[in-house]
């Protein structure tokens, strides 16, 4: 069993940076120009990750690689370049570098290699007590404080979002900054994408968007966390999203027998359907 560390992790000014703050251009060239490409640590529907070493400094980052098949996806990875320029914190996944070859676009980013925060929900030798889930989501809600400080919303917040700086420890990072939009007082935001089991109802109801939106999926995140099970999981991501946009959800399950009633608190003030 693998009991995860319950000391309070240092404070926000305490964290070393990975690098120094860095205003970053897209680079019409190849990547390999002048970083050494290494293993391949992941990939999705974004594409691919791999390690990578930059030559000069020797420097370990990680290369996220994009397909940019079209004009708008690679609208899409510049828009994520500058919001990333915008998101320097200790808590967040930070942005060294950017390239575009023409036919795909790559990410260098500091690299984490503790996993997804996902996986040791998932995992029956993490041990994740209700101090240790507290300590997670307090810098989750670190990072989006300062996000959302920033006129960013995140939009994809989900456990697989959220990355351990370490294997056992409790330091986390908030990364995937794909969906992410600025927020303008003048005009409304709307979005029809994310993750249906993490979704805000008015991300189903593609209705005007906000801060609060992110602050739901951190509801639905910290349910999942102190009990390993899904409030609104339905069969289907149809019968998720109506199950959303219901709101409706319990504490019954005998998993939260011993969580306590502030953590139950804290989770029914951010799953608030019909926000002021």
């Amino acid at each position: 069993m693998i009991y995860v560390d319950e000391t309070e992790p240092e404070s926000l000014t305490d964290v070393e940076p990975p690098f120094q703050p860095r205003k970053v251009k897209v680079k019409k060239t190849d990547p390999s120009s002048e970083y050494k490409l290494g293993q391949e640590l992941g990939r999705g529907k974004f594409g691919v990750v791999r390690r990578c070493t930059e030559k000069t400094s020797n420097k370990s980052l990680a290369a996220k690689f994009i397909e940019t098949s079209s004009a708008q996806d690679r609208k899409d990875v510049e828009r994520e370049v500058d919001i990333m320029c915008s998101l320097q914190h200790p808590r967040l996944l930070q942005l060294y570098d950017a390239f575009d070859d023409g036919r795909k676009m790559c990410l260098i980013m500091e690299c984490i290699d503790g996993g997804e925060l996902f996986e040791r929900v998932l995992d029956d030798d993490f041990i994740l007590t209700e101090k240790a889930c507290s300590i997670f989501v307090r810098q989750i809600c670190e990072g989006l404080e300062y996000i959302h400080s920033q006129s960013i919303v995140h939009l994809d917040m989900k456990p697989e979002n959220v990355l351990c700086v370490t294997r056992a420890g409790n330091r986390v990072k908030l990364i995937d900054f794909g969906f992410a939009r600025r927020v303008n007082a003048k005009e409304k935001l709307q979005v029809m994408f994310g993750t249906p089991e993490f979704a805000a109802p008015e991300v189903v109801n593609f209705e005007e968007i906000g801060f609060t939106t992110d602050m739901w999926a951190v509801g639905v995140i910290t349910y999942v966390l102190l009990s390993g099970l899904s409030p609104f999981m339905g069969e289907s991501d149809l019968e998720t999203m109506a199950n959303v946009t219901k709101a409706v959800y319990d504490f019954n399950d005998e998993s939260f027998d011993i969580i306590s009633k502030d953590a139950k608190n804290f989770i029914s003030k951010l799953l608030v359907k019909n926000k002021a």
